[in-house]
């Protein structure tokens, strides 16, 4: 049986306006410090000169009074962050966070849906003010087994889930993942060959390059408390791809870590069954397209992280029900209940 794993971002009931971060409080006093020295220094300038401006000095001094009274409330909030050391806030809902939407920035909370394949409804709801779907996969994932109660449930989400420890959780409970690997070398960046592009040969423990060399195994180190192998070849220093390979003038080294072989296990099974990812858009995609066109497409109405869960809920109720009417007829359905 197959589940479809998404999430999606839903704005919260606090503007932006109403969000901070400790970064952009700092900036906000500095920019009202300047200004409010730059308008004293207009007020000294108008008491020097002979004809008096009473209508613009009121107006100038009320400016410096309400912009004072705002770096006040700026300098307290930074000051509370600082102490309680939060990077975020959020004054109308506390529990709301700021997460990237498209092009911008909005204050939102995300959330996770767990889609059968075969019959498109939702087997499990969540939200969180996670702004990121990594920390998710298997939490979907056992939630949605659960409930169904199958034997070799597979699961398929986008490389937003892509975690060595989400897979080994799903593993180690009998799910079988299907998670593409994000592609975060530096080398791409370059324009250099990937680590993707070089194949690893098993029988020999050495890794292939695409210029047909073989990079053997060299040494071991322990980096962040996990043991890290490093593979290199004498190869490079004749090689024609060099420019193409490394900048590294010691030529190219491939690193390995433990954990590498549960994600190079699941690359493996989407090579096998490359229709995965189709499947993971026409199945779960639309879910969230669907419940967005009911009502305001981007909006909870509630404040609250649990308040918030209780309103997707019953938006998530309401999803399904639906779903079986199109399946299923009215009667069925008065009967199944």
């Amino acid at each position: 049986m197959l589940i479809a794993i998404d999430g999606s971002k839903f704005l919260a009931v606090n503007s932006r306006e109403r969000s901070f971060t400790q970064d952009r409080l700092r900036q906000t006093i500095a920019t009202l410090d300047e200004r409010i020295t730059k308008y004293l220094a207009r007020l000294d300038a108008a008491d020097k000169e002979e004809t008096p401006r009473r209508t613009e000095d009121a107006a100038l001094a009320a400016k410096i009074a309400a912009m004072s009274e705002r770096l006040e409330e700026s300098r307290v909030l930074l000051g509370y962050m600082e102490e309680t050391n939060k990077n975020e806030i959020s004054l109308t809902d506390p529990d709301s966070r700021r997460m990237i939407v498209g092009p911008v920035t909005e204050v939102c909370y995300n959330a996770q849906v767990a889609v059968d394949a075969t019959s498109h409804l939702i087997v499990a709801a969540e939200v969180t003010n996670d702004p990121v779907d990594k920390e998710w996969l298997s939490t979907m994932a056992l939630g949605a087994n659960q409930i169904l109660g199958k034997d070799g449930l597979e699961v398929v989400a986008d490389k937003g889930y892509s975690s060595t420890s989400e897979l080994k959780t799903c593993l180690d409970n009998g799910i079988v993942p299907y998670v593409p690997r994000p592609l975060t070398s530096a080398n791409q960046k370059l324009g250099l060959y990937t680590k993707e592009e070089f194949r690893y040969e098993a029988g020999t423990d050495t890794y292939v390059c695409p210029a047909r060399n073989a990079l053997t195994f060299r040494f071991q180190a322990q980096e962040k408390g996990r043991p890290v192998r490093y593979y290199a070849t004498q190869a490079c220093d004749g090689c024609s791809l060099r420019s193409q390979c490394t900048r590294d003038k010691r030529g190219r080294r491939i690193s390995w870590h433990a954990d590498e072989a549960v994600l190079e296990a699941t690359e493996q099974r989407l090579r096998v069954k490359p229709d995965m990812m189709l499947k993971r858009k026409s199945t779960v995609e639309h879910v969230f397209g669907t419940m967005k066109r009911w009502r305001d497409p981007r909006h909870f109405l509630m404040r609250g992280l649990e308040n918030v869960r209780t309103e997707f809920s019953l938006t998530v109720l309401g999803y399904n029900l639906r779903r079986v009417l199109n399946l299923r007829s009215v009667l069925e359905l008065v009967e199944a209940f």
